[in-house]
């Protein structure tokens, strides 16, 4: 088991990719903290991964407020007096026209995608500096933080500041061995995505960008994670890895 006896911290992990990662490192061998809004649905998600034979808790909080955010980590630290890896995969994409685009859509982008992995990725690098036994943060960006994407004004810049938050938090975090790089996944099977993915004449024209021709799986991220995560990528900070097959490449 590559993450046995590590605390993970992983937000919006109540469904779709969140939830995939933390059921992979809770089978790997960590105590998973799965972090969301809706309480229920966390619950349920952790009760798989105990019901598989892991350690997971729910705590709820909303990335957008940094009091929230301090409550929920120090929930996690009163049971478990640690985290060793944090998963920023809290997120949202809601697609809009740039002539049309609202500033409270522009704002609620800019607040739950990046302040919110800034935030979370700030409390919980202090308490790994305070732990001082280094640590892993992987923040979920996508293949929109490399290549534009239309009606998505608001995402396309939200993820390409995680990747430059990314690279600023892994220079400044490498001296106190933490390691800080991000996942950028294209098109995978969500809820988020299911309008497109199940319409079968609008996808049609989207898997032609993409060379290896299907829809990622939530498991793909999750594996792409777990190596992050793990000492298998002992020597990696400040890298975005694509994983989005081959569809950066075509845009490019």
């Amino acid at each position: 088991m590559r993450l046995q006896g590590k605390v993970a911290l992983i937000t919006g992990s109540a469904l779709g990719i969140g939830k995939a990662v933390a059921a992979r490192f809770g089978a790997e061998g960590a105590r998973v903290a799965m972090m969301g809004n809706d309480r229920e649905s966390l619950e349920s998600a952790a009760a798989e991964i105990k019901g598989s034979g892991g350690d997971a808790i729910a705590v709820c909080a909303d990335v957008r407020h940094a009091e929230e955010v301090a409550g929920m980590l120090q929930s996690v630290l009163d049971v478990w007096g640690a985290v060793d890896i944090l998963v920023n995969n809290a997120g949202i994409c809601k697609p809009a026209p740039f002539l049309t685009l609202s500033e409270a859509d522009w704002d609620l982008h800019m607040d739950v995608n990046l302040k919110g992995t800034f935030l979370v990725g700030q409390a919980v690098s202090r308490a790994m500096v305070k732990q001082g036994g280094g640590g892993s943060i992987i923040n979920m960006s996508s293949v929109n933080g490399l290549a534009a994407e239309a009606d998505q004004a608001h995402y396309n810049a939200s993820k390409g500041g995680i990747n430059l938050l990314t690279m600023s938090m892994a220079l400044e975090l490498a001296p106190h061995g933490i390691r800080v790089n991000a996942i950028c996944p294209g098109l995978i099977e969500t809820r988020l995505t299911a309008p497109l993915v199940q319409n079968a004449e609008a996808l049609a024209p989207y898997l032609r960008t993409i060379p290896m021709g299907r829809v990622g799986q939530p498991d793909e991220i999750a594996d792409a994670a777990l190596f992050l995560a793990s000492a298998d990528a002992r020597y990696m900070t400040g890298h975005c890895l694509v994983v989005d097959g081959g569809q950066v490449i075509k845009l490019s």
